[in-house]
């Protein structure tokens, strides 16, 4: 019994750690595949990232818009006093907070982008 149960746990373990391993590839798939149509898209002043220094997926999201030259713009909360006023207005729970177009977005999703920077229709 304690045998078939390794197994089993085994097993499990084989299938988390695939699905795991294909949706991190998926992933990374869909921002490569965005990156470039972002860029496409995005003029100056479209992108205003609201970000703090402690905050990892700021730095994600920096590394991102960097790579693909994707033209943003960004303020620290922690040292930015009108970047802190905006943050603290907008009630968000963390960061990063992005405006793009005058639409706020929480956190950083490419997909979410790329739908706010393209056209209706």
């Amino acid at each position: 019994m304690a045998a078939a149960s390794r197994r089993e746990l085994l097993g499990l373990f084989v299938l988390v750690c695939a699905v795991s391993g294909a949706a991190s590839w998926w992933a990374g798939r869909t921002e490569r595949e965005l990156g470039p149509r972002v860029a496409a898209l995005a003029r100056p002043g479209d992108i205003r990232m609201l970000s703090s220094a402690t905050c990892p997926i700021c730095a994600s999201a920096r590394f991102w818009f960097t790579a693909y030259r994707i033209p943003f713009s960004e303020c620290q909360i922690e040292t930015d006093a009108q970047c802190r006023v905006d943050f603290e207005a907008s009630g968000a729970p963390g960061t990063p907070l992005i405006r793009v177009r005058g639409r706020l977005m929480l956190g950083f999703d490419p997909r979410q982008l790329h739908a706010a920077l393209a056209p209706a229709g």
